[in-house]
C-alpha cells in the first residue's frame, strides 16, 4: 500500500531525481515555461511552488535556502527581482500545466509547465494573430465592396446599353 507516500520516483535514484527537479526548476524560472512529460511537470510544479513560497519572504535566510537549490545566481536574482514582485501576491497556484498530447517516438504524454502571469509571449502572439486576422477580414470586406460596386456599374452600363439599343430599334 502507498499510504502517505508522496511524490513520484520517475524511474531514477534519489540523487538523480533531486538533480532533475533542480534543473527543471532552474529552467522554469529562467525561461518562464518548459516542455516536458506530464509526470515530470506535476512533480516539478510542487517543487517550484515550494521554492516560490520560500522566496516570497524575501529575507536573507530564504535567499540562501533558494540558492542552495538553484545554483545559477542570475536565475536567483531574476526570481527575487522580477518573478516574486509579479506573482508574489497570489496565495499559491503560481504554475500551470497545459497538456499537449503524446510524443511521436515513445508516446509519452507531454505538457507545458509555465508560470501563471508570464504568458505574455503567448498573449503577444495571440494579439498579433488577432490583428492579422482582423486586417485580413477588413481587406476581404473592402474587396467585396469593390466587387459589388463594379457589378452595379456593369449592371447600369448593361441597362443603359439596352435602353439605348431599344430606342434605336424603335426609331
Amino acid at each position: 500500500m502507498r499510504h502517505r507516500v508522496r511524490g513520484r520516483k520517475l524511474g531514477r535514484t534519489a540523487s538523480h531525481r533531486e538533480a532533475l527537479l533542480r534543473s527543471l526548476a532552474t529552467s522554469l524560472f529562467k525561461y518562464k515555461r518548459i516542455r516536458t512529460t506530464v509526470a515530470k511537470a506535476k512533480e516539478a510544479r510542487s517543487y517550484t511552488e515550494a521554492l516560490i513560497t520560500k522566496a516570497r519572504k524575501g529575507d536573507l535566510h530564504s535567499q540562501r535556502q533558494v540558492m542552495g537549490v538553484i545554483n545559477d545566481k542570475e536565475v536567483v536574482k531574476e526570481l527575487f527581482g522580477e518573478i516574486i514582485p509579479k506573482i508574489g501576491d497570489r496565495p499559491g497556484g503560481y504554475t500551470r500545466i497545459v497538456k499537449l498530447g503524446n510524443r511521436m517516438g515513445d508516446a509519452a504524454e507531454l505538457a507545458i509547465l509555465e508560470l501563471v502571469d508570464y504568458n505574455d509571449v503567448v498573449n503577444a502572439k495571440a494579439e498579433d494573430h488577432k490583428e492579422k486576422k482582423e486586417a485580413k477580414i477588413k481587406a476581404k470586406k473592402e474587396k467585396e465592396a469593390e466587387e459589388k460596386e463594379t457589378e452595379e456599374t456593369e449592371q447600369e452600363e448593361i441597362e443603359e446599353a439596352k435602353v439605348v439599343s431599344e430606342t434605336e430599334n424603335k426609331e
